[in-house]
C-alpha cells in the first residue's frame, strides 16, 4: 500500500512542480505547455480582432473569461489533481504485465521522426473523433459534453471549455491509441500537442477559414460552427465531429455545411436553463438531467 501512496504523492508533487517551473520559464520553450498555450491563444485572439467573421461580436465575447479559466483548469489544475490516480493505474497494469508495448500493432522505432509524428497524430485524432461521436450518441456521456456545447458565442477559448469528466473519457482511449504504436518516443509528442492546440483554437475562433481543397482533410471554423449549431439535421445527434482532421467526417458521412455566413444560433435545446457558472457546470451531469 505504501508504494501506491508514495507513487500518488510523487506524481502529484512532480506535476505541480513541473507546472510551476513552466510558469517560471525553467522548462525549455519547446515543451513549455503553459506559455505555449498562452502564446497560441494570444495569436489566435489577435486574428479574431483583426479579421472578425461575425463583426457584431464583441472582442471580449460572452463568457470569454469563463472559457479562459477552463483552459487553465483542464490543462493544468485538473492534470495536477488527477496525476496520482493515473500513476497508480500504471502500477496496477504493470503488475499484471500490461505495458505500453502490450498492444503494439506498429513498431515505429525504425521510422523517420516525421513519419512517427504523423502516425501518432493520425491515430490520436481518430481516437478522439470516435470518442467525440460517443459523447453525442449516449445520453449519459452527452450530459457531460453539454458543458462544451453551452457556448453561445464562439471564440478561440471555447475550444477548452469542457466538463472535467471528459478528461476521464478521453484519457484511457488516447492512451490505448498510443499503445498501438511501439517504439514511439513520448518526448516528441510536444510537436503534435502544439499543432492540435493551434488547430482547435482556430476551429472555435471568430474567423472564417475554410482551407480551400484542404477542407476535406483539416477541420475549420466554418465546419465546426455547425457542430455547435442549435438546430441539427433531422435524425442527427451531431455532425462534424472532427477534432483536427475533417477526414473522418467525410469518410463516415457525418459532414454537414449548408452555408458559410457564420450567422448560426449555437447551443442545444434547454440551454437557457443550463448552469452559467463554472461550479454549476462541472457538477452538472451527476444529477438528474432536465
Amino acid at each position: 500500500m505504501n508504494k501506491y501512496i508514495d507513487a500518488f504523492s510523487n506524481a502529484f508533487t512532480g506535476t505541480a512542480d513541473w507546472t510551476w517551473r513552466s510558469i517560471t520559464f525553467e522548462v525549455p520553450w519547446y515543451n513549455n505547455y503553459f506559455w505555449g498555450l498562452i502564446a497560441i491563444s494570444l495569436f489566435v485572439w489577435l486574428l479574431e480582432i483583426a479579421f472578425p467573421w461575425r463583426k457584431n461580436q464583441s472582442i471580449i465575447r460572452k463568457d470569454f473569461w469563463l472559457d479562459a479559466f477552463y483552459m487553465f483548469f483542464n490543462f493544468f489544475i485538473f492534470s495536477i489533481v488527477i496525476s496520482g490516480v493515473y500513476t497508480i493505474l500504471g502500477l496496477v497494469f504493470s503488475e499484471v504485465n500490461l505495458t505500453a508495448s502490450s498492444f503494439a500493432l506498429l513498431d515505429l522505432s525504425h521510422w523517420p521522426q516525421w513519419a512517427q509524428l504523423l502516425t501518432f497524430f493520425i491515430i490520436l485524432d481518430f481516437v478522439q473523433w470516435f470518442t467525440h461521436v460517443l459523447l453525442h450518441k449516449y445520453p449519459f456521456l452527452w450530459k457531460f459534453h453539454k458543458v462544451h456545447h453551452s457556448v453561445k458565442e464562439m471564440g478561440f477559448a471555447a475550444h477548452l471549455r469542457y466538463h472535467w469528466m471528459e478528461n476521464i473519457f478521453y484519457k484511457p482511449l488516447k492512451t490505448f491509441g498510443v499503445m498501438l504504436i511501439g517504439g514511439f518516443e513520448p518526448d516528441q509528442a510536444y510537436i503534435v500537442h502544439f499543432i492540435t492546440i493551434a488547430i482547435g483554437h482556430l476551429n472555435h475562433a471568430n474567423i472564417k477559414i475554410t482551407w480551400g481543397p484542404l477542407r476535406y482533410l483539416f477541420n475549420n471554423p466554418v465546419m465546426h460552427l455547425y457542430h455547435h449549431a442549435y438546430t441539427l439535421p433531422e435524425g442527427k445527434l451531431g455532425v462534424n465531429y472532427g477534432i483536427s482532421l475533417s477526414l473522418w467526417d467525410y469518410i463516415f458521412k457525418t459532414n454537414y455545411i449548408p452555408e458559410d455566413s457564420g450567422n448560426v444560433e449555437i447551443g442545444f435545446k434547454g440551454d437557457d436553463k443550463f448552469p452559467h457558472g463554472f461550479i454549476g457546470q462541472n457538477l452538472y451531469g451527476f444529477g438528474k438531467d432536465e
